[in-house]
């Protein structure tokens, strides 16, 4: 009787590891968070403050927007908590990818005027592709920190665009995916009977004219201004230009149906515009 209530405990057993046995196989999935957090630290550092990790991002809840890890906070968790160094010892040279799925007109200029709001005036382009679902623009830019995302996306936030995602490709490459969806110029909009006066500037001067009819531009006299106009639409394809081989003291402009944007500079050098340049827009549209 012992012998049998051996054998049919020892086929229970048996037959319990098989049922049990493939369990042993199945991996345990990260969740978004861990997977995103460990993507910006190398393995030892991760391990190593695991437990820190683990306090610092508690609740897990309030690292997600629109039901996506909110990877500008999480960059911005780890920096502020010493486990994400984003200044060099010294300038390094490092590279910069930006995605998105707008026009590449725009986005090019949009994240020019960004970079330099944030401190970076001079960059290589190094590569750009534009395929069926996204435009792809990479820089070299050498500097004593890396971008930091929160400033990015604050600026970014003045022209109406979102970071949807971010990744550390390796320790000197990082690629920003951005949303252009409801993107628009960070520049001025004219108004009708608003006079404004442009100081001098080594930079064109970029303007948002969709409200207005007419723009009048005086010049001052200490100027030698060549007026080189350009209108452009919404995607900042060109609309129209005008050029002037002669010194101006005042034009009037007739702003296409179109345009959404003007850029006023010089036909040689803006140099020439030693002085304001005085704008009188008028019509509402």
């Amino acid at each position: 009787m012992v012998k049998l209530l051996l054998s049919l405990l020892f086929l229970y057993s048996f037959a319990f590891a098989q049922d049990v046995e493939p369990l042993e196989d199945v991996s345990v999935q990260e969740d978004p968070l861990t997977v995103k957090i460990k993507s910006f630290l190398n393995e030892k550092t991760y391990e190593e403050n695991k437990g820190f990790i683990d306090a610092i991002f508690d609740p897990q809840s309030a690292f997600y927007y629109n039901d996506r890890v909110d990877a500008v906070k999480v960059v911005q968790t780890l920096k502020e908590n010493g486990l994400l160094k984003l200044f060099f010892n010294s300038p390094q040279e490092f590279q910069l990818n930006f995605k998105t799925n707008g026009s590449p007109l725009f986005f090019v200029k949009l994240m020019s005027d960004t970079l330099r709001s944030i401190g970076y005036y001079r960059y290589v382009t190094t590569a750009s592709n534009l395929d069926a679902s996204e435009f792809t623009w990479s820089i070299n830019l050498t500097s004593e920190y890396a971008t930091d995302p929160l400033v990015l996306q604050n600026q970014l936030h003045k022209s109406s665009c979102e970071i949807i995602d971010i990744e550390r490709n390796a320790p000197k490459e990082w690629t920003y995916i951005i949303d252009i969806s409801n993107a628009k110029l960070n520049v001025k909009t004219l108004h009708d009977k608003e006079e404004i006066k442009l100081k001098r500037s080594l930079y064109a001067h970029w303007l948002n004219v969709s409200k207005i009819r007419t723009l009048k531009i005086k010049s001052s006299r200490r100027n030698s201004w060549y007026p080189n106009i350009a209108y452009y639409d919404s995607s900042l394809h060109l609309v129209k230009i005008i050029k002037r081989d002669k010194i101006y003291r005042e034009i009037l402009l007739n702003i296409p149906k179109n345009a959404t944007y003007i850029k006023i500079s010089d036909l040689y050098t803006l140099k020439n515009v030693r002085d304001e340049l005085t704008l009188m827009p008028k019509g509402r549209r």
